[in-house]
């Protein structure tokens, strides 16, 4: 098998192992892995949807390439929390692959409404939500191509969020891992956080969307939304296009802590050390990963099982520059990890300047970010009234003289 055609199929069997769903055949086209493997090691290189064919809905909502009727453009959705400054793990995990999908059929929202299911602070949920719009900007999301817009801004989401919570049940909720997950240390748990995966399917189904970019720990709820748009369907009518999971490589999109090799990069980890802000500066950056955990092995080598620490500043390092392992390796053999500490950072440093100078840009005018989510806003509420127009109207919602 060749280099070209392994990733296609790892990922296609992980998905139909993780979801116990068939990959039609046009996902075999549309999905591509982010890694390529080799003889080399990972190499990080991104692939586009190859295909912007219209894709049908056939009468089990699955979907195939043809020019039938009921006939749905390709279209992609994908959310992120406003949690601040985007990390490298947000940006190799998802924002970049948004960047190099984006076009008028891709819908990208700060989904606010999620946020608050945790306890907010008003005031710093605001400059969150335009620091997130910052963060997307400098990464690359151009508004001109896509729809970047505020959740809250469309009414429509918690409409048919209502509509959907209507026809789910308390056990299919109570199955979701991340529930049980955010609430084990709760006592007081909310009910937002209970349904929370209802909007999220609300989210997706609201706009047709086709295809979700996804982490792994999300594909439960990409179920949740193809069984709600599939009870949809059979009890009101085809409204609801089925949407189908696009799963990236887990390594790059699950970005480990410096600090802790076991655990994702992830803003909620209370160690600051233990992750990257794209906003870090050139200093924090290098003290970072001066702190990163090794081991007592001084060699650069990658193995991700017997020196996962080592092998995650590998990952960073090839997902700044593009250079596979075994030549990170080959290049950095005659120095210890110590100092290779430090080429990291600096290829970190390299590759953040022009993001982080264009946020600090950004930053210092919140009302261009405002009116950007603002004309995302309206240009998203025009395809979600229609559509909430047909919910309506199927579920017998409409009644006029």
């Amino acid at each position: 098998m060749t280099n070209a055609v392994r990733p296609v199929v790892h990922v296609v069997l992980l998905y139909e192992k993780m979801s116990g769903l068939p990959v039609t055949k046009t996902l075999h086209h549309l999905i591509r892995f982010t890694v390529l493997e080799s003889k080399n090691g990972p190499s990080f290189l991104i692939r586009k949807f190859s295909s912007d064919r219209p894709l049908a809905c056939n009468d089990n909502n699955n979907f195939q390439q043809g020019n039938k009727k009921n006939v749905t453009p390709r279209r992609i959705f994908s959310g992120i929390q406003p949690t601040g400054v985007l990390h490298l793990g947000n940006y190799f995990g998802a924002v970049r692959q948004w960047v190099l999908s984006q076009d008028e059929n891709s819908l990208f929202s700060i989904v606010d409404l999620h946020s608050i299911t945790l306890p907010q602070d008003p005031k710093a949920l605001k400059e969150n939500i335009l620091k997130m719009s910052a963060s997307l900007l400098a990464c690359g999301i151009d508004h001109e191509k896509c729809i970047l817009f505020q959740q809250s801004k469309v009414p429509q989401h918690a409409e048919l969020s209502w509509v959907l919570s209507c026809l789910t049940t308390l056990p299919r909720l109570g199955h979701l891992p991340q529930f049980k997950e955010k609430s084990s240390k709760m006592t007081d748990i909310p009910l937002g956080l209970y349904i929370y995966p209802v909007l999220q399917s609300a989210d997706i189904l609201l706009y047709k969307s086709t295809h979700v970019p996804v982490g792994e720990d999300q594909l439960q709820h990409i179920q949740l939304a193809q069984h709600l748009a599939r009870v949809f369907n059979n009890k009101y009518g085809p409204i609801f296009p089925r949407p189908s999971a696009v799963v990236y490589d887990e390594s790059a999109s699950r970005l480990k802590s410096l600090r802790n090799p076991d655990k994702k990069m992830s803003k909620s980890d209370p160690d600051a050390k233990s992750r990257i802000e794209i906003t870090d500066d050139p200093d924090v950056v290098v003290e970072k990963c001066k702190k990163a955990m090794t081991d007592f092995t001084s060699a650069v080598t990658y193995d991700l099982v017997t020196r996962p620490a080592v092998s995650n500043l590998i990952i960073l390092h090839s997902l700044c520059t593009g250079l596979d392992a075994k030549r990170i390796c080959h290049e950095n053999q005659h120095i210890d990890t110590a100092q290779y500490k430090l080429v990291v950072a600096e290829a970190v440093n390299e590759f953040l300047q022009p993001i982080r100078r264009r946020y600090m840009e950004l930053l210092k005018d919140p009302g261009y970010l405002i009116s950007i989510l603002d004309k995302g806003g309206e240009r998203a509420t025009d395809i979600a009234q229609e559509t909430w127009r047909e919910v309506k109207n199927a579920v017998g919602l409409t009644v006029s003289s």
